[in-house]
Formats: structure tokens, C-alpha cells, sequence
């Protein structure tokens, strides 16, 4: 099977199209949550995903999305936008943002799908190899994928300890048999310095799995942003990749 692993879209709609355009053939769309929040086209993006057949799980942008309290602990400039984003999306995908489990394992596929972590899915980052090894206990296939950092990440067990590898684009990483957490980057908000989209393809014949960066149409994406009267911040962060 060739499956796109997608995360963090925040209502980009143009980064998603983007993305989705450069895949080619696949067999499945995993999205590991954040599909709503920031963006201007939270309805679109979800209509998307759900007509794409994608499976995924829901990150804190989500529970908030579907009426979750969470939204209290958003900072100011996501507190506006998801405040925002509930009057821009019908019932139907309310209550879907509501229903995404917080992890999920596609069936017989070796992943274990979560937002921010496998011991946290709504709210943890990892973001060292500390934390990692601390959530090698939380899952129990051979692999883990999560998004929420906004950073493509790739942590692997060596001699029973969970170490920070390097991530190069289009570069092909082998699904040995040592224990991995895979981060695919933003789709919609990439904050590693790069504004491309950043997505993963796991090739499952082949044992494999492969970041890639594609062009969209950021100024596009910008002039939707201040066109909803969204803060403006969130509109400028998206040319820089930050």
C-alpha cells in the first residue's frame, strides 16, 4: 500500500489542494489531526478529507472545532480563530471534529495514529528524545505517527533508547524493526523556517516512508486570512514558514 500521511492542515485549503495534487496514486489518506483552526476555509478543508476517504484523529484545533472547553487554553490569535471557525462550519462537521478518536490504528497497518503524543493525544509536543522514550510505553505496534509540533520529526530506537534523526526531504527511511515516532510536518502552517507544505508517503511493499515539500499558493491563502477578518499575524507567518 501507498499511504499519504497528512497533519496539521488548519483550514488551508490550498495547501491541502496542493498537496493532494503532488501525491500521485495512493491507497490511503491518514491525517493526524489540527484539520481545522488559523485558516480561512475550515468547511472546505474538512469536505476535502471526508470525500478523499481520509481516516484520522482528532487534535486540539478539532476538540475545540467541535465544541470542546479546550479553546480557553488557545492564545489569543487561535482563541479569535476558532472562535471564528465554529460560525463558518455546518452540524454534520461539527459533530465529525467531535467524533475523531484521539488515537487510532488503522486495521493490520503496524501505525499508531495520535495528534500530539500516544500518552497525550490532544495536548503533548514531542519535541526530544526524552519524550519520546517516555512514549514508547503509550503504543504497541512497531511505529507511531504524530503531527501538533508543525516540524517534520523522526525519533528511533537504537540499544533500547529513542534518539533524534535528521528528516531530509524526499529521502527514503527504512521501517526496520527498530520502534519509531514520525512526525510528517504542517500541511498548513509549517513552523521549520520552509513555508512549502510538508507531507510523509509510507510505502508499505517497499518498508518505507519519505518526507516531501510542495509549493502553494501562499498569497492566495493570505488574502483569504484578512478577507475573514482573521488576525492578521496568521496571515503573515505563513510566508516565512514560522
Amino acid at each position: 500500500m501507498r499511504i499519504a500521511v497528512l497533519s496539521d492542515i488548519h483550514s488551508n485549503l490550498n495547501a491541502l489542494e496542493a498537496v493532494l495534487g503532488a501525491l500521485g496514486p495512493v491507497d490511503a489518506i491518514w491525517h493526524l489531526g489540527d484539520t481545522v483552526g488559523y485558516g480561512p476555509r475550515p468547511q472546505a478543508v474538512v469536505d476535502r478529507l471526508r470525500a478523499a476517504g481520509a481516516l484520522g484523529v482528532r487534535g486540539n484545533h478539532d476538540e475545540a472545532g467541535g465544541g470542546g472547553t479546550c479553546i480557553k487554553y488557545f492564545n489569543p490569535d487561535g482563541f479569535r480563530a476558532m472562535e471564528w471557525t465554529r460560525t463558518q462550519i455546518d452540524e454534520s462537521t461539527r459533530l465529525y471534529l467531535a467524533r475523531l478518536p484521539e488515537v487510532r490504528v488503522p486495521e493490520g497497518s503496524g501505525f499508531t495514529l495520535a495528534h500530539g503524543s500516544p500518552s497525550d493525544p490532544i495536548w503533548e509536543y514531542i519535541t526530544s528524545s526524552e519524550i519520546a522514550q517516555a512514549n514508547l510505553a503509550a503504543f504497541d505496534t512497531p511505529y507511531c505517527l504524530v503531527g501538533h509540533t508543525h516540524v517534520p520529526r523522526l525519533f528511533r530506537e537504537s540499544r533500547g533508547r529513542m534518539k533524534a534523526m535528521s528528516v531530509d526531504e524526499g529521502g527514503r527511511l527504512a521501517l526496520d524493526d527498530r520502534r519509531m515516532i514520525l512526525n510528517p510536518g504542517s500541511v498548513g502552517q509549517p513552523r521549520d523556517g520552509d513555508p512549502r507544505s510538508s507531507y510523509m508517503l509510507i510505502d508499505t511493499a517497499a518498508a518505507c516512508a519519505s518526507w516531501h515539500r510542495v509549493e502553494y499558493d501562499i498569497a492566495a491563502t493570505q488574502a483569504a486570512i484578512s478577507a475573514a477578518g482573521l488576525p492578521p499575524n496568521l496571515a503573515r507567518r505563513l510566508a516565512f514558514g514560522w
